[in-house]
């Protein structure tokens, strides 16, 4: 029963209290249930099925969450199992968040039906999982009855997603802006949708979604959102007729943007229709209606779909890896039976309250039915317990020639004018007679009068009480039709994923067969659910709803007793009570517990049933606590059975006893044996390492003594040896001394006459060998410019200590040399030319020594600020420089850029790049500077040149040295010009125009700190004042 709040019975202490023990030895529980199944799966190798059933809201879904919790708790451990059953566990948030809503019967209601089989090994730990779904109200999609909402997922993303995922699905968090979501429920309390988002997308990522999967599928959410929002407008035609047309086409191509479908093809198939026929095409208008049902067709379908593409991406994620043969336990979580007192059912109420129907017939059937045919079957004294049988209800409904499916079929195929009006006119004529069909022409049609059936409805009495239905959409929703050209405008979609959910717009496999119905389809999948129900150990949990406010502590006499009766759980208890708790063959049975019996264990030798009753009788059970049937014995008490097990339990103890204490002895039989044959082993290999040290002991003396031996007789032979050689060198010797006294005698006249000079040439041979080596370690460095050299040891080395230096510094010059580029050869010249020039004769030249000459300054070249200037120079440019141009009127100097080729000297203006003046190197005829230490000179022009019409030209710059340099190299080179006069004089003459004017240089202090500055004294003087250098 639901109680409608958290109860403490679900603990983990609970899940322990439960595991491993009998069904009826401690109160019921769900877990109680749960641990039955899982026990008769794994040690009795049967399949199960938990069928759980009841009414919209009495708790199944919370039921199936606990039952599979349970046995995730109570199979085994490990890294791969714990994975499978987080797998499994974490499918429900993801279903429940895209197939539940709130109805006005449970915030939570299961808008589809699940089935889900699990999949263990011998062991019992899962391996695996197969989900199957059932019928989603995808009509819903569209629009919600009053005081119910959209499905969660809507929600969930709109309130839990961050700003940067709602920024690119193009959604806002406003639930008002979206037509799909109704706005009186969209708040559920005790739902908190943005947590519930976290928890789906962690669960997605659990199962095995990848993360462009979530994305893909969150932006169908937010299309089936946007869709919704687009709204039509009728527009005439010139032939009168009406067409529809897109009110604002933002919504749209927001929904194009997300799915990647070109805004032209959607907007035309949301305005026209093509017809197929086998030869021709047929292509209409839509008007208003007629776009808005195919804007709901779509998205109810791009939601289905979405859903059963969900549903199989988690089958491929949770399924079993092996294809060993598998246990499997199954789990039912369908639809209740759902009834709304103001008669707004509709095609989704039948078809939930059939599968329903369903339920129950195949709970009659396993249970209330096939229990009594068995015992009458076995020959069991049994009394018959009366109970309503649904199955003509089923028959009503499903029946394949007059079934109300079968004829909502063949209404639905028929050519013609079709509506849900003659579908209610083909039920009231072949259905009026049947006692579970009422409606308001076959009331009438028996001249009875009842104002609550509308003439648009009908009444079926099911087994939970009658149901009013409206025919309003039954036609529409059986056919469910989603026009050709819309899923053709999907299949052109960008998206990875639309084009799986829609593979029939594939224009290269049009299919002009009519899709199976709605119903049609339903039918089959129920009908393959019971067979695959059939074939498993059914399990029940009937879910009671206590009231129909969702409130605890609220219990409605009324209303559970209805629940009670029309489940037949009265019937249920009667024939439980009545008859035998547990039933089982012979062979079974007698496998099970024949070591209870001494004269059944270890086998049995007669037939089964005998072997049984010898078995009962030799055990201390009353006789009328069992019944022996044609092929299976009945208990009828569980405690009965809870003793052959506890009994079955000892034994099998004792005989796990018996087998470890063989065991044991024959593992320490062959450990011994095995020691005994290891320990002749070790002793052999012993004596054999004995004798072999034995062995190598007496050799190792034996040899020691031969070498003490062989060393006393190698030491007597070589004392023999050294005493003849030591007499045979004491006679050489005596020998040698006696010659040498002769010899000495004889030649001691003339060893004296020429003994001093061999003396002295040797003396002076070896002092200067000394001196030289001396030299080897005390060389100066190889610095040209390293004058130092060792002092010398002897006056009669002068001439050789004078030349030595010299040769030294001509080879250490050459060496110097030979390591120069003849880049840095080509600078060396230059600073030596300048040398040549300035050295000693002005202040500045000191100064510009460490100063490499780089030349271009200005990187003329490369600035883009000079491209004028340098393409307006046809020859390379050896140096560019900005200097100062001494004005004669004022002594002042104006900025111009200074460029020298090797064949001309250019003027330009700094600013702009224009060419001010350009004068040939042949026209100049010298250059005069001062000796101080600033940076003026003059270019003195020949008289009578092209160039000397404007004058001379007095300028100034930081890079004298290298401009007067280069100046002279260039005119030294040049083939047509004579080499360029250096005049250094602290007064020259300067010609500007046709005056002459004198540049005096005096060295002083200047008013502006340590510069150089030009003053004009009169018209034929300018005095330049040098400050005086410390």
């Amino acid at each position: 029963m639901n109680p409608y709040r958290v109860l403490p019975i679900f603990t983990p202490e609970k899940v322990e209290e439960y595991r491993n023990r009998n069904f009826y030895e401690l109160s019921p529980h769900i877990y109680a249930l749960a641990d039955e199944a899982y026990r008769s799966l794994r040690d009795q190798d049967k399949d199960q099925c938990i069928l759980i059933t009841g009414e919209s809201g009495a708790g199944k879904t919370e039921a199936s969450k606990l039952v599979m919790s349970y046995v995730a708790a109570v199979c085994g451990k490990g890294q791969e199992v714990n994975k499978v059953k987080e797998q499994l566990l974490q499918s429900n948030p993801v279903l429940e968040a895209f197939g539940n809503a709130k109805t006005v019967r449970n915030d939570n209601s299961s808008r589809f039906g699940k089935y889900m089989d699990i999949e263990f090994d011998f062991k019992g730990d899962p391996l695996g999982g197969v989900i199957s779904n059932y019928l989603l109200e995808k009509s819903r999609v569209v629009k919600q009855p009053r005081g119910e909402r959209n499905f969660h997922i809507f929600y969930q993303l709109l309130s839990g997603a961050s700003d940067d995922t709602l920024k690119k699905l193009k959604l806002d968090r406003d639930f008002s802006k979206y037509n799909y979501l109704s706005l009186d429920s969209a708040v559920v309390n005790g739902l908190d949708d943005a947590a519930n988002f976290r928890t789906v997308k962690n669960a997605m990522q659990i199962v095995g979604f990848m993360e462009d999967e979530v994305q893909s599928v969150l932006e169908l959410v937010a299309a089936v959102l946007k869709l919704g929002d687009i709204e039509f407008k009728p527009e005439s035609r010139c032939n009168g007729t009406d067409e529809s047309r897109i009110k604002d086409k933002n919504d749209l191509k927001e929904m194009c943007e997300l799915l990647g479908i070109e805004q032209s093809v959607l907007e035309r198939a949301f305005s026209y229709r093509t017809v197929e026929a086998r030869l021709e095409k047929v292509s209409t208008t839509l008007n208003v209606a007629q776009a808005y049902y195919a804007r709901d067709a779509l998205a109810k379908n791009l939601y289905s779909r979405l859903f059963s593409w969900l549903v199989t991406r988690i089958n491929e994620s949770i399924k079993a890896q092996t294809k060993a043969r598998h246990k499997v336990m199954g789990v039912l979580d369908i639809y209740g039976f759902e009834i709304f007192e103001d008669g707004d059912n509709s095609f989704e109420q039948f078809i939930i309250n059939y599968c329903n129907e369903k339920l129950q017939q195949i709970f009659i059937e396993l249970t209330l039915r096939e229990e009594q045919e068995e015992y009458v079957r076995e020959g069991i004294e049994w009394t018959n317990i009366e109970y309503f049988n649904n199955a003509i209800i089923c028959d009503l409904i499903e029946n394949h020639q007059n079934g109300i499916l079968a004829m909502l079929d063949e209404e639905c195929l028929r050519p013609g004018t079709v509506t849900d009006e003659t579908f209610l006119d083909k039920l009231n004529t072949i259905c009026a007679e049947h006692q579970h069909f009422e409606s308001r022409l076959s009331k009438n049609s028996k001249f009875l009068t009842d104002h609550s059936l509308p003439h648009n409805c009908f009444r079926i009495q099911h087994y939970a009480g009658k149901v009013l239905y409206r025919v309003e959409g039954f036609v529409d929703k059986n056919n469910d039709l989603l026009y050709r050209d819309l899923s053709q405008a999907m299949y052109k979609a960008n998206h990875s994923l639309i084009k799986q959910l829609f593979p029939e717009g594939n224009p290269a496999k049009v299919n002009l067969k009519r899709p199976p119905t709605a119903g049609f389809q339903f039918r089959a999948s129920v009908g393959t659910l019971m067979k695959n129900l059939q074939t498993k150990n059914p399990n029940y949990i009937r879910c009671i709803k206590p009231n129909d406010k969702k409130a605890s502590h609220i219990f409605t006499d009324s209303l559970v007793c209805h629940q009670v009766r029309y489940l037949g759980l009265m019937e249920n208890v009667r024939v439980r009570r009545a008859g035998y708790a547990f039933r089982q063959a012979y062979e079974p049975c007698l496998e099970r517990y024949k070591m209870l019996c001494k004269r059944t264990w270890p086998h049995w030798r007669g037939p089964a049933r005998e072997g049984v009753e010898v078995l009962m009788a030799d055990l201390p059970v009353p006789a009328e606590e069992f019944s022996f049937g044609r092929s299976k014995i009945f208990i009828r008490n569980p405690r009965t059975l809870f003793f052959l097990e506890e009994r079955r339990r000892q034994c099998l103890q004792d005989l796990a006893t018996l087998i470890q204490k063989i065991y044991r002895g024959w593992k320490c039989r062959s450990h011994f044996l095995l020691l005994k044959k290891s320990q002749i082993v070790v002793a052999a290999w012993y004596r054999r390492y004995a004798q072999e040290k034995k062995y190598q002991k007496i050799k190792s003396a034996t040899t020691v003594v031969q070498s003490y031996t062989r060393g006393w007789q190698a030491r007597k032979l070589l004392r023999e040896l050294k005493y003849q050689k030591r007499c045979e060198e004491a006679v050489t010797t005596i020998s040698a001394f006696w010659h040498g006294t002769q010899v000495r005698r004889e030649y001691r006249k003339f060893f004296r006459a020429n003994a001093g000079k061999k003396i002295y040439d040797f003396t002076i041979q070896r002092i200067m060998q000394k001196y030289f080596l001396g030299l080897k370690s005390t060389m100066p460095s190889m610095s040209p410019i390293d004058k130092s050299w060792p002092a010398r040891p002897y006056r009669f080395l002068d001439g050789v200590h004078r030349e030595l230096p010299r040769i030294f510094h001509l080879w250490r010059c050459k060496k110097y040399r030979s390591q120069f580029t003849e880049e840095k050869k080509a600078v060396y010249e230059e600073k030596l030319e300048a040398s040549e020039i300035f050295k000693d004769k002005k202040a500045l030249y000191p100064s510009s020594v460490s100063q490499p000459f780089k030349g271009d300054y200005l990187e003329i070249s490369k600035n883009p600020k000079y491209q004028k200037l340098n393409s307006a120079v046809d020859e390379k440019v050896l140096l560019a420089d900005v200097v100062n141009k001494i004005n004669r009127a004022n002594g002042k100097g104006t900025a111009r850029i200074f460029l020298l080729t090797k064949k001309s000297v250019v003027l330009a203006d700094q600013k702009t790049g224009q060419v001010k003046a350009s004068v040939p190197l042949p026209d100049l005829a010298s250059v005069s500077v001062s000796t101080q230490s600033d940076g003026f000179f003059a270019l003195r022009l020949k008289e009578g040149s092209a160039s000397a019409v404007k004058g001379d030209f007095l300028l100034s710059s930081e890079h004298l040295i290298e401009i007067i340099t280069k100046l002279h190299r260039t005119g030294a080179t040049a083939a047509d010009s004579e080499q360029l006069n250096v005049d250094i004089s602290d007064e020259f003459l300067v010609q500007f125009k046709h005056d002459k004017v004198c540049v005096k240089f005096i060295q002083g202090a200047p008013k502006n700190g340590n510069s150089v500055s030009c003053k004009r004294k009169n018209n034929r003087l300018l005095e330049v004042s040098v400050p005086t250098t410390a």
